[in-house]
């Protein structure tokens, strides 16, 4: 598995040896041991599964306090735009944010340690989506930032973008607090 450091510490991605023949591929998405070793002992919790359709974005989601989580994010079907936003106050890169293509093609994988907001957006004509959580999920810890917040001017590289009324109502970057 090649493992790469990103320019926002913290966000690594894990490319793991895909061997393929004619009957399709093989490869090993997680291994305990080899994300120990670059990440640390970490337990994931939950794992959630989003199937979407072109255009669609989705985020920028975080969860604060205690049910603050990371994510180990990969695709299963077609290709997203993936990009996680450091918003961990008193980080040099603070309101910076990391993009990357994710797809059933590269088998690529980000992982995002909790102190982040995640979205996406789907590239190809229908999208799987499935990412490792290390906490559970609690509704009234739950937050978001607006996707298209200009402060942050990240092109989620889709014409007419399909959001949630939620995410659509969700803060600028500039009114996240501290929590």
């Amino acid at each position: 598995m090649i493992i790469t450091k990103v320019n926002i510490e913290g966000l690594l991605i894990f490319e793991p040896r895909v061997f393929e023949d004619e009957r399709g591929y093989f490869f090993e998405s997680y291994n305990k041991k080899v994300f120990t070793e670059h990440v640390g002992d970490v337990s994931f919790f939950q794992d959630n599964i989003s199937k979407s359709m072109k255009g669609t974005v989705r985020g920028l989601h975080y969860q604060v306090g205690e049910f603050a989580q990371g994510k180990l994010c990969q695709v299963l079907l077609g290709s997203v735009l993936d990009v996680a936003l450091d918003i961990r106050f008193g980080s040099p890169t603070f309101g910076e944010y990391f993009e990357v293509e994710l797809s059933s093609k590269n088998h690529k994988q980000l992982w995002i340690p909790s102190g982040f907001a995640h979205g996406f957006s789907v590239l190809s004509e229908e999208a799987i989506f499935m990412y490792k959580c290390t906490n559970l999920y609690s509704k009234a810890h739950e937050r978001a930032i607006l996707y298209n917040d200009p402060q942050l001017g990240i092109d989620w590289k889709v014409d007419n973008p399909i959001v949630s009324e939620k995410d659509l109502d969700a803060k600028m970057f500039k009114e996240i607090e501290k929590e």
